[in-house]
């Protein structure tokens, strides 16, 4: 099991939009995160700031989220987020959300 924390922009006059998609999110879409091996999976907004949390609970990363990647209904929801949504500057080459480091945990 591996806990993750992202950070993203979100474009100020999309955020009634991003929020409207957010609470009704396609089957589909839930359904490859599911199956990608994403667990606990929660959103926050902070004014322009999107902060999301997740578990990941499969055995490799990378060929899950390359799935993910391929499915054509998850492609369809990224091209309505992606626009909306802006990278921190803080972000790697190529990165869409930033990956944070986590400094504190406790069960």
């Amino acid at each position: 099991m591996q806990r993750i924390a992202q950070v993203i922009g979100l474009d100020h006059a999309a955020i009634t939009e991003y929020e409207r998609h957010h609470a009704a999110v396609w089957p589909g879409v839930l359904a490859t995160i599911h199956a990608c091996n994403i667990r606990d999976y929660s959103i926050y907004r902070y004014g322009d700031l999107l902060f999301a949390t997740y578990v990941y609970v499969g055995t490799d990363m990378d060929a899950d989220m390359a799935r993910m990647a391929q499915d054509p209904e998850t492609q369809r929801w990224w091209a309505i987020m992606r626009p909306i949504q802006r990278p921190v500057p803080e972000a790697t080459d190529g990165a869409w959300w930033h990956d944070l480091r986590e400094v504190f945990h406790v069960d």
